[in-house]
């Protein structure tokens, strides 16, 4: 038998050590699941296409799994033109009947109906917030919102933030924007670090967070 290489023994002792670590339990034993949660699930995201994209694939996930939606997500990217938000806010009768045909994304006519609305309602948000970053991060006041949950059951399906940022995102002819749907957007892109306490994400997020907003005297910037 050959020796295994440095390489990859250094690669599989990176992979079992990974694999070790405390995690939140939703993740399960899914790969893409795990990387999501290492990865992404928390992180502060302020750009409006990746928000844009976040917030449609929550909305596409309703009376599915995320899992279902991750594994569609490269699909969704494509089928949306890695989610322009300027070019789906033309999107045409033609584009729906285009994504109603495209199973590699979930054709139900209502949420792609809903994508292509909620496009332009970011449109009308930029006219008069800027950004739809600016507009959706002042739910929080721009700082990330840090729970100490030590247990999944503790986690909220909503709060009163996500309550009226549904409202408001209706008031701009938003859909499949209700308040569970909004409070799993806002943990998705790092509103709230909803980690769990023992899960080794969970510091890291924090620490990342208290470093961003803070300036190099050690005051709080916000």
């Amino acid at each position: 038998m050959r020796p295994t290489s440095f390489g990859a023994r250094a690669a599989s002792a990176a992979g079992h050590e990974k694999n070790m670590k405390k995690r939140c339990g939703w993740c399960g034993s899914d790969p893409l699941y795990i990387a999501y949660h290492d990865d992404e699930w928390g992180v502060p995201v302020h750009e409006d296409r990746r928000l844009f994209e976040f917030l449609i694939l929550e909305g596409a996930q309703a009376g599915l799994s995320w899992l279902t939606i991750l594994k569609k997500r490269e699909n969704y990217r494509k089928a949306f033109h890695d989610f322009n938000i300027e070019r789906i806010a033309r999107y045409s009768q033609r584009d729906v009947d285009r994504l109603l045909t495209n199973t590699g994304i979930v054709r139900n006519r209502l949420k792609i109906e809903s994508a292509i609305r909620n496009a332009r309602g970011v449109l009308n948000i930029r006219e008069e917030y800027g950004s739809l970053g600016a507009f959706l991060w002042r739910y929080v006041d721009g700082v990330p919102v840090r729970n100490a949950w030590k247990n999944l059951a503790d986690l909220p399906a909503y709060t009163k933030a996500s309550d009226q940022m549904g409202k408001d995102l209706k008031k701009h002819a938003f859909s499949f924007v209700g308040s569970t749907i909004c409070y799993a957007f806002m943990q998705a892109v790092g509103m709230v670090n909803d980690h769990v306490t023992d899960c080794f994400r969970y510091g890291e997020i924090a620490n990342a967070a208290e470093q961003e907003n803070t300036d190099v005297d050690g005051k709080r910037l916000r």
